[in-house]
């Protein structure tokens, strides 16, 4: 169950931090997208080496998948793993909801830090882009994570740093999710066509993340 608890609270802290930041500076200028993708990375740093020791800090649902799909926990543990993810998405959806509504603070996004597909050409183009994103992250995440060929103690910074670069290029495409309960949190009391299009940020990065399983299962040295 603790591992359960870390997984909600890391979610929530990602998803409030990196959706807060984008809500605030905007993500209109050079400098909202990159203080945006600084923070959803920093954000990842952070809860890696706070609740990594415990739970392995997935803090999403793609990456979870990945790592069930490698073999390297239980289907029964990542079910776990996924419930107290998308809550955690939803407190911090709720939570910055909140800020906006009781602190009359505006929200330079209009949608809570939401995803949205128009930029990328419509739904097609939107779940194309996270796909390959997410492919990318996921990739990341299991390679610097394997127990023989791994970063060890630097992989929660590469992890970090990755989510950065992924940031950078798909925020004006996306708004970058590569992360469904990120996505699903603010997309629930943002409403309107955040919601309508939600599905492209949960389909698109399991897919993605499931892709990179079976990429790192051929490239991993044998045990």
């Amino acid at each position: 169950m603790k591992k359960y608890i870390a997984e909600c609270l890391g979610t929530f802290v990602l998803t409030f931090l990196g959706c807060g930041t984008a809500m605030f500076l905007g993500c209109n200028t050079p400098a909202g997208v990159v203080g945006t993708a600084i923070a959803f990375g920093l954000a990842v740093v952070a809860m890696a080496y706070t609740i990594g020791g415990i739970s392995g800090c997935h803090i999403n649902p793609a990456i979870t998948l990945g790592v069930a799909l490698s073999g390297r926990m239980s289907w029964k543990e990542a079910c776990g793993y996924w419930v107290g993810q998308i809550v955690g998405g939803i407190l911090a959806g709720a939570v910055l909801a909140l800020v906006v509504g009781v602190v009359t603070a505006e929200d330079l996004t209009g949608a809570l830090g939401s995803n949205g597909v128009a930029n990328a050409g419509g739904v097609w183009g939107a779940f194309l882009v996270e796909v390959i994103a997410t492919f990318l992250f996921v990739l990341v995440v299991l390679g610097t994570t394997d127990s023989k060929v791994g970063a060890g103690n630097f992989a929660g910074l590469a992890i970090g740093l990755s989510l950065i670069l992924i940031h950078l290029v798909c925020i004006n495409l996306t708004g970058t999710s590569v992360n469904p309960a990120r996505s699903i949190g603010p997309a629930l009391f943002a409403g309107g066509q955040a919601l309508t299009d939600v599905w492209v940020f949960i389909c698109a990065p399991l897919v993605g993340g499931g892709l990179s399983a079976l990429v790192w299962k051929a490239l991993a040295p044998a045990k």
